[in-house]
């Protein structure tokens, strides 16, 4: 693990996203509200919350950090849905392997809940994938004292 003590604390803010393809009709049954495990966004946004805060955990060599928010928001289209995640700390080190991991957890969790849609005869999904997971910014701030 890298030493990070001598740091200072600043404002560390990133944002990640990644998408989810699915079958226009995946899409549909999640606009009408019909699938049966529940709201495929709502669970994937607690999910992505979660799993934000348990990086540490899953990551051998990310260092635990108190986080100051997490917001997962997500961007649905006839055959993807976007997962943009932002994670806030104040901390010595960065937060992108807090905003990845609730990014691609967010998306697995959309792919369990709506897997029973996506499978074909076989039961493989061929249409279904999940892609271009990556860091859109990183924020350093330093925290001005108050006087």
């Amino acid at each position: 693990m890298v030493e990070i003590s001598g740091k200072p604390d600043t404002l560390r803010i990133a944002c990640a996203e990644g998408k989810i393809k699915l079958r226009k009709e995946t899409i549909k049954r999640i606009r009408e509200g019909k699938i049966e495990k529940g709201d495929p966004l709502t669970i994937a946004q607690l999910a992505g919350i979660m799993a934000a805060k348990k990086t540490p955990e899953i990551v051998p060599l990310c260092h635990p950090i108190s986080i100051a928010g997490v917001k997962i928001e997500f961007q649905i289209s006839n055959e993807e849905i976007i997962v943009k995640s932002e994670v806030k700390a104040v901390a010595k080190t960065g937060v992108e392997m807090e905003a990845l991991t609730a990014t691609l957890v967010a998306l697995l969790t959309i792919w369990d809940v709506v897997k029973a849609y996506e499978k074909d005869e076989a039961g493989q999904y061929p249409d279904t994938k999940i892609t271009e997971i990556k860091v859109v910014s990183k924020i350093k701030r330093e925290i001005e004292e108050e006087k």
